[in-house]
């Protein structure tokens, strides 16, 4: 089992504040003012959602989970984040724990994915690592009534991995199984400033972050994964989950590319010396 690493720093330890925590992400300012409601026909394929701590990212996330909570509950959620500490890429089979219980994963699709021989069960990059954690609080409260169904497939991607060739497999593996899957992909955008080492200009610093990121999510949703990664390559960019994002472009079609929310920290702080931001993209 995978104990939670991150309760008390990302998000709140204990249930009761956790809960209220994020409920506060749904109605608050940024939020999408109020709790997920109804039901939409219309299939949700994936999300990008960020993995900031809940006091900065959380309004946007919550954005990707209602949108979630209000479409058909799937077979699986294939949660695909970057490696933030190791240059390897895995997948884990771990149970993951948070204050509201446990996150199970879907043992069988794990091992008929991990058959195709492109990615493997990977337990030690997962042990430190933040952008997928922070997701199972959203997802279980989301989904309280369904708690012991939800299954998951955590994956974590690193330069190591062919995107290609990873798309294909998880591909033909779900239409092997039979299963429904829905992508939620981790991933905070432009990090700018010294404590990021990404400064390349020093005027109309707020603006010049949203013309970044406007860029990066105008290929997005074209669905050009090529275009987004030789941007990612020509700006220097520092969006985390660019591989996350990379691959989901070469997994689904969609017609319906919708950007929910986008703001960053330095919105939120009033100060853009340092700064990260943050967007909500769902694909119907």
């Amino acid at each position: 089992m995978r104990e939670a690493k991150f309760a008390g720093m990302f998000y709140e330890k204990l249930e009761s504040q956790l809960n209220k925590q994020i409920e506060t992400c749904f109605t608050g300012e940024r939020g999408p003012g109020a709790l997920p409601n109804q039901k939409i026909k219309e299939p949700l394929q994936a999300v990008i959602t960020p993995h900031a701590g809940y006091v900065y990212s959380g309004s946007c996330a919550a954005w990707s989970y209602k949108a979630i909570a209000e479409s058909d509950f799937p077979d699986l959620f294939i949660l695909v984040g970057p490696s933030h500490h190791y240059d390897k890429s895995g997948f884990s089979m771990e149970t993951f724990e948070t204050p509201f219980g446990m996150v199970r994963v879907h043992q069988d699709f794990a091992r008929k994915l991990s058959e195709k021989g492109h990615i493997k069960q990977n337990e030690l990059i997962h042990e430190r690592e933040h952008s997928l954690e922070v997701q199972m609080p959203f997802l279980q409260f989301v989904f309280k009534k369904k708690l012991e169904k939800i299954r998951i497939l955590p994956i974590l991607l690193s330069q190591d991995t062919d995107l290609n060739e990873l798309a294909i497999d998880i591909k033909e593996t779900l239409v092997e199984t039979g299963l429904k899957a829905t992508f939620i992909i981790s991933s905070d955008f432009t990090h700018f400033g010294p404590n990021y080492h990404y400064v390349p200009f020093s005027k109309d610093v707020k603006q010049n972050i949203y013309d970044l990121d406007g860029e990066a999510i105008n290929y997005i949703k074209q669905l050009d994964s090529n275009g987004f990664l030789k941007y990612i390559e020509e700006k220097f960019a520092t969006i985390c989950g660019a591989l996350p994002i990379a691959l989901l472009l070469r997994l689904i079609r969609s017609d319906k590319v919708l950007l929910e929310q986008y703001y960053t920290s330095g919105d939120i702080v009033g100060d853009y010396r340092n700064s990260v931001s943050y967007a909500s993209i769902i694909f119907r």
